[in-house]
């Protein structure tokens, strides 16, 4: 492919910036990390997108987005994450949202599709389960229909957000008689329904943004149902498989490039900036080396993905096995070069408590830097771990 600059995409990104600096609210606190908005200002971002026709980045026009190419969109996740914008709901937007769009019946679209653009409705996933994690098929909560509605009983772990979400799309086995896969249904809850318990989980970073949610006796209405009974395994392909070049999360990668860089000219050791010592700068270039080659091979996967290309899938797997890779590098760095105060375990990501403004401004930024690399642990595992990519790849790219 030709990786020559695209004077088109290079249009594309002033426009974007443009944007940035017009519409984004200067009282907006900007995002410095990898941990979501919280849900105040991911709604207002939202509606501010949506009023300007930008409330879909990832959808087709058809479906009321921008109708953006793959090459856009990473354009535009890039360029937010560089001005620091608040994210958007990820499981609304690239998941249950593009669903909903091609498989939903105009009730269910008209149901939610406005609710979610106009960042009404925040979503949570319920796929993983005690035992159900890679294995997604041998997932166990059931739902069992009675008249109008399904009964849903069972329990889903690492449920991403789901005390502030307000609906959750549910796997659920709806036929124990038939090949695991085949048995598996799509269903959307309501988070307030009676049975639904949330339970935090503090993960490693001190944040809480995971839970177990439990279901006891749940009512859902049939119509809540995305196709038929037994395509839910059909849906989560085409959900997990809708995008590959954004699997590398980029946008992360460059803002752990300009931390290095900032923390490597401004931070001393005996006298002098971390850069100018061999061992700093050695590993700094290669880290950056790394970063370029994922970025080459992410412009690959996106003009694969505009080909419809099936190369696409695994070529992703093998971005999303490198890029997961260089983003614990890249954060366990950063920590190294914080020195003495990235030895310290810190409780939170954001220096909340009592003496946190009267602290050595690098020791705060330390609470933030140290909470993103203990969280940066789990990309290895999170939307398909490191082991099952690799079997993707050898199945897809290494069969004789």
């Amino acid at each position: 492919m030709d990786f020559r600059s695209d004077p088109g995409l290079s249009a594309f990104r002033e426009e974007v910036r443009d944007f940035l600096r017009k519409h984004l609210p200067p009282d907006l606190p900007r995002r410095t990390d990898g941990v979501r908005s919280p849900r105040a200002q991911l709604a207002q971002w939202q509606r501010i997108l949506n009023q300007h026709g930008w409330g879909a980045p990832y959808w087709a026009k058809e479906h009321g987005g921008t109708g953006w190419s793959v090459a856009q969109r990473l354009i535009f996740d890039e360029e937010c994450s560089t001005a620091g914008s608040p994210s958007q709901d990820t499981f609304a937007q690239r998941l249950v949202g593009p669903v909903l769009n091609h498989f939903a019946t105009p009730e269910q679209k008209a149901e939610h599709v406005q609710a979610i653009l106009r960042g009404e409705r925040i979503w949570c996933q319920g796929f993983s389960e005690p035992g159900s994690g890679s294995d997604l098929a041998s997932l166990r909560t059931q739902a069992v229909r009675e008249g109008d509605h399904y009964v849903v009983n069972g329990q889903k772990i690492w449920t991403s957000y789901g005390h502030e979400a307000d609906w959750i799309f549910l796997l659920v086995r709806t036929d124990t008689t038939v090949k695991k896969q085949a048995g598996i249904s799509f269903l959307l809850v309501d988070m307030k329904s009676s049975g639904i318990t949330v339970r935090p989980i503090i993960s490693i970073d001190g944040c809480h943004h995971l839970n177990e949610t439990f279901f006891d006796d749940v009512r859902v209405p049939a119509g809540n149902l995305i196709g038929a009974e037994g395509d839910g395994w059909k849906l989560t392909k085409f959900l997990l498989n809708n995008e590959h070049a954004s699997t590398a999360d980029l946008p992360s990668l460059m803002r752990f490039q300009r931390k290095l860089r900032k923390l490597a000219r401004e931070t001393h050791f005996a006298g002098a900036p971390l850069i100018e010592r061999g061992d700093v700068a050695l590993r700094l270039a290669a880290l950056e080396a790394e970063l370029q080659a994922i970025t080459v091979l992410v412009q690959r996967v996106a003009a694969l993905e505009e080909d419809h290309s099936p190369a696409a899938h695994a070529i992703g797997s093998i971005l999303k096995v490198r890029g997961t890779e260089l983003q614990q590098k890249m954060s366990a760095f950063l920590v190294e070069c914080l020195g003495d105060y990235g030895a310290v375990a810190w409780a939170g990501p954001r220096g909340e408590g009592a003496g946190a403004q009267t602290i050595h401004a690098l020791q705060f930024e330390a609470r933030s830097i140290a909470a993103e690399m203990f969280f940066r642990r789990a990309t290895t595992i999170y939307g398909g771990t490191s082991e099952v990519q690799r079997g993707i790849v050898a199945k897809m790219m290494f069969q004789f």
